[in-house]
C-alpha cells in the first residue's frame, strides 16, 4: 500500500493545525503560592518539542520526581510539575543527555501516522544544533529558576 509522506513545515498554516503539530511551555512558578502565578516562561516551539521526546529527555528527566495528574511524569499532552529541590538534578541529566546529540546530524523522524481515509506519515525533520541551543536556554532557565527558589511546570 502507498503512504503518502508529509514532512511538517512550521510556515504552513495547515501543519500548524494538525493534532500532530505539538509546542509546549515550561513556566517558572512556586508550588506553595495561595494563588496561581507564573513568573517567566519559556516557550517549546514544535521543533524542539518533537527533538524534546526524540532524543529522549523527556524519558530520562523522568526519573525525577515530576507531579502529574496522570503519573507519568513528562508526557505529551500534559501537565507536569518539578519541585525546586530536583533542579540541579534536572540540569545534570539534561547535561548527560547532550552528549548523545551529534550537531552534525540532522535527522527525519516519524511523528505520526493516520490509515483512514487515506495512509499518510507526519515526518519532521530535526535540526540538533537549534535543539542544542534550545537546550542552552533551558538549562539557563532552569538555574535561574533554582537560583530564585521557584519551581517549574511544564505544560506539553
Amino acid at each position: 500500500m502507498n503512504v503518502q509522506h508529509i514532512l511538517i513545515n512550521d510556515s504552513n498554516s495547515e501543519h500548524r493545525e494538525l493534532s500532530i503539530y505539538r509546542t509546549g511551555t515550561v513556566n517558572r512558578i512556586r508550588l506553595q503560592d495561595k494563588t496561581y502565578t507564573t513568573y517567566n516562561s519559556l516557550a517549546i516551539d514544535a521543533h524542539d518539542y518533537a527533538a524534546f521526546f526524540h532524543y529522549g529527555i523527556a524519558d530520562a528527566l523522568n526519573k525525577l520526581p515530576f507531579l502529574s495528574e496522570n503519573n507519568n511524569g513528562l508526557d505529551s499532552w500534559d501537565e507536569a510539575f518539578l519541585h525546586n529541590s530536583s533542579l540541579k538534578s534536572m540540569i545534570g541529566i539534561i547535561d548527560k543527555r547532550i552528549t548523545a546529540i551529534h550537531p552534525e546530524n540532522k535527522e527525519t523522524i516519524l511523528l505520526g501516522w493516520q490509515d483512514q481515509p487515506l495512509r499518510l506519515a507526519y515526518l519532521r525533520e530535526i535540526d540538533p544544533t537549534k535543539f542544542l541551543a534550545f537546550l542552552a536556554l533551558l538549562k539557563q532557565f532552569i538555574e535561574e529558576s533554582e537560583a530564585q527558589g521557584c519551581d517549574l511546570e511544564f505544560i506539553l
